[in-house]
């Protein structure tokens, strides 16, 4: 696991000081910024496999950070760090992109369990799926690369997270996949969204790609277990 570039975006100095160790205790390399506008210059220069990325700083917040990178088309990984833990702002920062979100203070250890499980799921990311490039669902293609379905001469973008879903299913066609896998596998350790969430992505997915909804044909229901697609 060791290797990989990680970037620690935090003000507070000595907060910052004692994660890049534990970080590089572990393997890592890790570069310190604190501020906003530079990490945003950083990261687009370094691309780093993971940025560490603290709500509150100086020059520009985390979450208008992670919005820039989104809107430029970044999927560089970011897992928020921030004193703001209420359920609105986990929220706002896993809508803005962030990939998981640790409120202070937290433990060492659980830190790097999520760093841990976020390279991990960018390795399943980056790697050939089995499933192929596409996923093909009647008239609706679903690009894993782009995170775009077409159909026709419509092409709409889909979030990171609504692609890996499709990919997860598609990887086990015709076989049930559990609530629980699914948030493993796209999620990864102990993270915000509950089994409940994969629900509403589904939802969204179905009026995306099924031509009627409320019947689907391609992405079905197993109560009280997970979904199975059946392309």
């Amino acid at each position: 696991m060791s290797g990989e570039s990680l970037m620690v975006v935090e003000d507070e100095a000595h907060l910052a000081e004692v994660i890049a160790d534990n970080l590089e205790l572990e393997g890592w390399s890790v570069e310190v910024v604190g501020d906003g506008k530079q990490a945003l210059e950083r990261i687009r220069a370094a691309e780093p496999d993971l940025v560490l990325l603290d709500v509150m700083l100086p020059g520009m917040d985390g979450f208008t950070v992670c919005e820039t990178l989104r809107g430029e088309g970044s999927r560089v990984p970011i897992l928020f760090l921030t004193a703001k833990s209420g359920r609105d702002d986990r929220v706002r920062g896993l809508q803005l992109g962030g990939d998981d979100y640790l409120g202070k203070p937290f433990d060492l250890e659980e830190l790097i369990l999520r760093v841990r499980a976020i390279l991990r799921r960018g390795e399943w990311e980056r790697a050939p799926s089995p499933a192929g490039d596409a996923l093909t669902l009647g008239d609706a293609v679903v690009d894993f690369a782009t995170y775009t379905v077409t159909q026709g001469d419509r092409s709409v973008e889909l979030t990171q997270k609504e692609t890996m879903i499709l990919r997860c299913l598609a990887e086990q066609p015709g076989a049930v996949v559990s609530r629980a896998d699914i948030v493993e596998r796209v999620w990864g350790y102990d993270v915000f969204p509950t089994l409940r969430t994969v629900d509403n992505f589904i939802v969204r997915l179905r009026r995306l790609l099924e031509p009627d909804p409320r019947n689907p044909r391609y992405i079905h229901t197993v109560r009280g277990t997970g979904y199975r697609l059946t392309p």
